[in-house]
């Protein structure tokens, strides 16, 4: 399964303006609730309640937030940049500028799996990383991921 598969256009924000984690949950699942119809403030908790297991901020300005719903048919993803970086409470204590924000159903287990590891390789790639740090905009970035994926 590739990103672009699951990442909708109008789920790319290209410049987050919170300064906080649940203000950035809150920011990134706006367009997500819209798209999928499930409630903003159910995915704002359920997403919550995992960050309180541990943070998803990895380390090297990157989160990728996630959680499991009951009520979805399918995977749903969403995708933000802060400029100015944000307290994500990462593993490396840096500020978080590069959010994937990954919701799947309860069941789904292995896709959510296989979803996170791409995620997670192809944002190793530090020169992807500058790409998206610099993109002016979503069209950039959605074109940015493209030109990545076809790399795997």
């Amino acid at each position: 399964m590739k990103i672009l598969d699951v990442l909708h256009k109008e789920a790319i924000l290209p410049d987050l303006k919170s300064f906080d984690k649940k203000g950035v949950l809150e920011e990134l699942v706006t367009p997500v609730s819209r798209i999928s119809g499930v409630n903003h403030d159910h995915l704002v908790r359920v997403l919550m309640e995992r960050e309180r297991l541990g943070s998803t901020g990895i380390g090297e300005g990157i989160g990728i937030p996630h959680g499991k719903l009951k009520d979805i048919e399918s995977l749903i993803l969403g995708f933000g940049l802060s400029r100015k970086g944000v307290d994500f409470e990462s593993m490396d204590g840096l500020p978080t500028h590069i959010f994937f924000l990954l919701i799947t159903p309860e069941n789904s287990t292995g896709i959510h799996l296989k979803l996170l590891a791409r995620i997670s390789r192809i944002l190793k790639n530090e020169v992807f990383r500058e790409k998206l740090l610099n993109a002016a905009d979503s069209d950039e970035i959605y074109s940015i991921i493209m030109e990545e994926e076809k790399e795997l």
